[in-house]
């Protein structure tokens, strides 16, 4: 009886092998693909990242929450991550640092950079048309969460889901 249960085991964890490699995605790079993803993102701590998550957060602040509330300085940057869900994903770096708010708080903010993230993937249609990334002023998105004012908790208590 105990043979006939190893070799039932043994049948069933071959078909969960067998049937999670037919199931498995095939891998391509981005940098591979038909329109490519370069990779190339500003680091964490570039000040034009900064600038837009200051704007976007005055501006969601005011239009939505009417607290006036401002990102008024940022310190203890630090990468968390840079492509960390695969080479195949769009690429996107993982970030975190510490805000001070204009009610004079300090919290944390988590952010990443992910290349080609506006509408429609950004370049995309300029690719087509024969442009160049290097005639473009900006192909990278920012999306980010201040951690204790997530009032619709998008991201999870304390940001957590916004995290690598």
């Amino acid at each position: 009886m105990q043979f006939v249960l190893q070799r039932l085991l043994a049948c069933f964890v071959s078909v969960l092998v067998f049937c999670g490699s037919l199931a498995a995605r095939p891998l391509t790079p981005t940098d591979k693909r038909q329109i490519p993803w370069d990779g190339d993102l500003p680091l964490c701590d570039n000040p034009s990242v900064f600038a837009e998550i200051q704007q976007r957060f005055w501006q969601a602040e005011q239009d939505y929450w009417g607290s006036g509330l401002a990102l008024l300085a940022v310190d203890q940057i630090r990468e968390t991550g840079y492509r960390t869900t695969g080479l195949d994903y769009i690429p996107r770096r993982y970030c975190s640092a510490k805000v001070y708010l204009s009610n004079g708080a300090a919290t944390a903010l988590v952010y990443w950079i992910g290349e080609d993230l506006g509408f429609a993937g950004g370049d995309y249609f300029g690719w087509l048309l024969g442009g160049s990334r290097t005639n473009l002023i900006q192909h990278w998105g920012v999306t980010f969460c201040v951690s204790g004012l997530d009032r619709s908790l998008t991201y999870g208590p304390k940001c957590r889901s916004a995290r690598p």
